[in-house]
This record gives structure tokens, sequence and C-alpha cells, in this order.
């Protein structure tokens, strides 16, 4: 396993306000509201296309996350981790999929029965989690989730790198080989 890499202590008089910006306007800037955001069903829409049971939305808060949107001028800029929320409907999963560059970390909001896999080197484990329930996955495994419950699931998700690489799929399953948009 990799050492946790060391952040740069960085001490007060280091702080640099952004040039064109004041105090106020750079700390205004580092604020997403509820009231801004929307969910965006388009962002994974090209795995629902291929099969609805994939269907599920993105609500960015700080960077874009690892869905393969390029960009969103309406988030915190990620520095050291991208921050945002998922809906998964009911009866609906996350595929798996493999992030090789960062920690992902899901927080379960709401929903009772959501089913994670992480897979690795032949390995499979499964955990059924709850509301404030946390999974924390390391890169270079195979992570994936079902909402095994009656109501809609809402999740905290965070992946420890400012521009998560795309996320690619095992070789045999079937959206390995469906051709993603550019976002």
């Amino acid at each position: 396993m990799n050492q946790p890499v060391k952040m740069a202590e960085i001490m007060p008089e280091d702080v640099q306000i952004p040039e064109g910006k004041t105090f106020e306007q750079w700390l205004e800037s580092r604020i997403a509201r509820y009231d801004t955001r929307k969910l965006d069903w388009n962002a994974l829409k090209f795995q629902a296309d291929y099969d609805p049971k994939y269907r599920r939305a993105q609500m960015r808060y700080i960077g874009t996350g690892a869905t393969g949107v390029a960009h969103d001028d309406n988030v915190v800029p990620a520095e050291h981790f991208t921050f945002s929320t998922m809906v998964l409907p009911a009866g609906c999963e996350g595929p798996l999929h493999l992030h090789t560059d960062a920690e992902e970390v899901f927080f379960v909001l709401r929903g009772r029965k959501l089913r994670f896999m992480v897979e690795h080197q032949g390995q499979r484990f499964e955990a059924l989690l709850g509301e404030r329930d946390l999974i924390s996955v390391p890169p270079g495994m195979y992570r994936g989730l079902v909402n095994e419950g009656i109501e809609e699931a809402l999740m905290l998700v965070i992946i420890g790198s400012t521009k998560p690489e795309t996320p690619t799929y095992p070789e045999d399953h079937p959206l390995s080989k469906v051709k993603r948009p550019k976002n």
C-alpha cells in the first residue's frame, strides 16, 4: 500500500488571495449554495441509455468529480479532492468501476439498503450500508453499488484528487464496450 502523501504546510503568511479579488470576494467564491446546485442526470446518461438500471444523478459542489464532466463554472474549484452528492433511485446501481488515481469515499445521507461491492485480484467484499454509514475504497480496487431499498438514496461522494481520471470498467462488463461521449 502506498504511504499517504503529506501536504505541504501552509502558514497564514503564505496564503495568497487571488489577484483581482478582495478577501471577501475570494471566500464568497468558495461557497456552493444548495439553491444554486442542480441534479445532473446527464453526467452518466450514457450508462442509463445502455441500461436504465444505471440511472443516477450527480450534484457537484467542489470540482467535477470523475463522471467525465470536463468543466462546471458553478462549482468551487478543487484543490485537493472533489465533493458531490449522488442520487441513486431504488433498484438502480453504480456499476463496478476502477479509480487508479484516487481514494473514493461514499457517505450515505439517505437510504437503508445500499449494497457496496469491492473487488480486488479475485476477491470480493460486500457490505450493506444505511444512513450515516461510510465506506472508503482505496485506489486500484473495483467498486460498485446497488440500491436494494424501496426509496431513492442520497450519498456524499468524495474523491481524493482535484481532477480524477475517468474510471474504467472490468473488461468483461458490458459498459467497457460502450463509447463514452465527451462532456
